[in-house]
């Protein structure tokens, strides 16, 4: 580890090889956690190369559990979070809307690290069951349109990095791996990124698979379309420049989205916006991630893609898929 530190300090890159080695030596417990920590901090200072994304991410597939789900086209909605801005949980919100417009979701996610409350603390809290067990994630797809992919639970190789991660409590290049590591590998993908150059690694690994993908990167600094500004948007042969105009929408305001003070209110959030109880300002950025999450799914324009999920969530469809999941967890 010494010695790959003091390459890493000195501004040299991994190989591919090596990058996966190391993910491998961490979930062998070959490492202190002072360590991991500092293999992790090291990534906050300098850039990742994708070499080093790829290894990290054939490391992390390798090592997880796999769910097959083949039979089905999915999406997952997810990102990479780490964009300090505190926002409530878009992503998660529009995986139901998108589930609710018949499109099935695969959510993987996990607790809040770098923020005050992950998609997996506000499921939890609203009794959604974590589970790994194949049978019952596709009676989830089947019954309810979406399944939830608590990361730890496909992950069991990262127990040594949990704990340090939870006392670091800022992004790591875990942030960054998250979407790219779903242990049922979707067809299709709505990934948010912290910032514009990981925006462009992402676009660049994709490329190299056969996912159908969008990736999105808001320009004042947020992991998701956030109406608050333009959005650069990656897809499969495509990249473009998102205004809230293409969603037929007004700009908004930074407070407008801003998240809950603990699990409690981010869970109240939750519930005010999926019951049509929410602000405009909040259903519109709810609709337009799942607006465009559908339009990569089906090949619809955002504006498109928006109108869908617009009347997905005023009809109920987005809550009677949370209602179904709740039932299914009991």
């Amino acid at each position: 580890m010494k010695a790959i530190l003091n390459r890493l300090i000195n501004h040299e890159q991994l190989s591919k090889e090596e990058s996966r080695q190391m993910i491998i030596n961490i979930a062998d417990g070959q490492y202190t956690s002072s360590q991991i920590a500092s293999f992790l901090t090291v990534y906050l200072m300098r850039s990742i190369s994708l070499d080093e994304l790829e290894g990290f991410r054939s490391a992390l597939l390798e090592l997880c559990l796999l769910i097959n789900m083949d039979e089905y086209n999915t999406i997952d909605l997810c990102g990479t979070g780490g964009d300090g801005k505190d926002t409530f949980n878009i992503s998660t919100l529009s995986s139901f809307v998108v589930a609710g417009a018949g499109i099935k979701v695969t959510k993987h996610g996990n607790y809040g690290v770098s923020s005050t409350c992950g998609s997996s603390n506000v499921l939890e809290a609203l009794g959604v069951k974590f589970s790994n067990e194949q049978d019952f994630l596709k009676r989830c797809l089947d019954q309810a349109g979406i399944c939830i992919l608590h990361a730890p639970l496909f992950h069991p190789a990262m127990k040594n990095v949990a704990p340090v991660r939870r006392e670091l409590g800022v992004k790591t290049f875990f942030n960054m791996l998250g979407p790219l590591v779903n242990p049922v590998k979707p067809k299709n993908q709505l990934t948010g990124v912290f910032n514009l150059e990981l925006a462009r690694l992402y676009y660049y690994l994709f490329q190299k698979t056969d996912t159908n993908f969008t990736v999105l990167y808001g320009l004042d600094g947020y992991d998701e379309i956030s109406l608050t500004g333009p959005t650069k948007a990656f897809g499969k042969n495509s990249e473009s420049l998102l205004m809230p105009r293409d969603f037929g929408v007004d700009p908004i305001s930074e407070n407008a989205i801003s998240g809950g003070k603990n699990v409690d209110h981010s869970t109240k959030i939750f519930i005010d916006i999926i019951q049509n109880k929410g602000t405009i300002a909040q259903q519109n950025v709810v609709c337009a991630n799942a607006g465009m999450a559908i339009a990569t799914a089906l090949n619809l324009s955002p504006l498109e893609g928006f109108q869908k999920a617009k009347e997905t969530l005023l009809s109920g469809n987005a809550y009677n898929v949370l209602s179904k999941l709740q039932t299914l967890s009991k």
